[in-house]
């Protein structure tokens, strides 16, 4: 199966610009006296000099260096399409014209070595590894009842029976993974609001009775 070929346009209006600089450049440097092979040269530097500054900022980003070969070679191709224009005698060229091309080939083998060898610096692409997270682990806190105080016996005016001594209510414990699971919620809460977790938000975030919550406030205390 055959394909079609269709010209692309930026393609052809490139071409005719490549061919029209290549000219230009051709023209400047025989009329400052590079005459046969050598006046073909010329342009050939200059743009293998652009193309080489070029794509050291495609490759390795923005660079002083870089810029300042690409405005280099930029200005000696833009310089020669303006003097074929007319604004320069070609048939009597000037001094300075004449010591320019001249001077060009030691200029681009400079620069092209410079883009070609430039040390640059690499550019690391392996991600840092994250430290481990460890959580910390869960503290166990036994709570110990107070002894409860008996209160003083009033003077008996005849002996009675002694009352029964009341039984102590037991205390809450609260189980160690509540514990840790509380804590995690009065950070989490600290860390939003910046103000510690009171009783009562607390117990109804974990939804426990009032008790509860009251023995694991104080263990988080």
């Amino acid at each position: 199966m055959t394909r079609s070929i269709r010209p692309d346009a930026v393609l052809v209006q490139a071409v005719i610009a490549g061919a029209l600089s290549f000219a230009h450049l051709h023209d400047l440097a025989s009329a400052a006296g590079q005459d046969g092979w050598k006046a073909w040269a010329y342009p050939i530097s200059v743009d293998l000099l652009l193309v080489a500054a070029w794509r050291r900022l495609r490759n390795t980003g923005p660079s002083r260096l870089a810029w300042s070969w690409f405005l280099i070679a930029l200005v000696a191709s833009l310089g020669a399409n303006v003097a074929t224009a007319g604004f320069l005698d070609l048939q009597h060229p000037p001094a300075w014209l004449r010591f320019g091309v001249a001077g060009w080939p030691a200029l681009a083998f400079l620069g092209g070595t410079l883009l070609a060898h430039g040390s640059t610096p690499p550019v690391s692409t392996v991600a840092p590894e994250a430290a481990p997270i460890t959580e910390p682990e869960p503290v166990t806190t036994v709570h110990t009842p107070e002894p409860a105080v008996e209160p003083d016996p009033l003077p008996a005016v005849e002996p009675t029976p002694a009352l029964p001594e009341a039984p102590a209510t037991p205390a809450v414990v609260a189980p160690a993974p509540l514990v840790a699971h509380a804590r995690k919620v009065a950070d989490d809460h600290q860390t939003r609001t910046g103000t510690p977790i009171d009783v009562d938000t607390l117990r109804a975030r974990l939804g426990v009775p009032p008790a509860m919550a009251d023995a694991i406030a104080a263990q988080l205390t």
